[in-house]
């Protein structure tokens, strides 16, 4: 249906231009430059739509190091970690982590410092080996954005 709807436009650009130009040298001229923007358009089109999708999936993946959230969940403070209905799914690594973690015994205040507990979380966490939400590296100082 793409395909007709763009050889309708062809064919109304062609009349579009042949009306305007009435000398015949210039006619099949125009007519091969209009062939050539509508493919040329078109391709555009499909470039900008396969990047919009991409960036539109990297959006999801974002952390707000403004709030320190993911997903309005704080990737600070009282964690629990589960088996079944995370809010976040995260992946351990060594390298290129969205977010590097402290474990800290209190006051986990900072963005990237973790408290463990068993009860009344903040955010309850699932690891995962594929398909996270974040990758996370833990480290001894400067947690937060890597």
């Amino acid at each position: 249906m793409f395909l007709i709807g763009s050889l309708t436009q062809k064919n109304k650009m062609n009349e579009i231009i042949m009306s305007f130009v009435e000398i015949p040298r210039y006619k099949s001229l125009f007519s091969k430059l209009s062939n050539r923007f509508l493919s040329s358009f078109e391709m555009t089109l499909l470039i900008i739509l396969f990047l919009s999708t991409t960036s539109i999936s990297q959006e999801k993946s974002k952390i707000d190091f403004g709030n320190c959230t993911f997903k309005d969940f704080p990737l600070n403070g009282k964690v629990k970690f589960v088996e079944s209905f995370p809010d976040i799914k995260v992946q351990i690594v060594d390298a290129f982590p969205d977010l590097k973690v402290k474990l800290v015994n209190s006051f986990p205040d900072d963005c990237g410092e973790w408290q463990i507990v068993e009860s009344f979380p903040d955010v309850k966490i699932k690891i995962v080996d594929s398909f996270p939400d974040i990758k996370i590296k833990f480290v001894e100082s400067f947690p937060g954005k890597p």
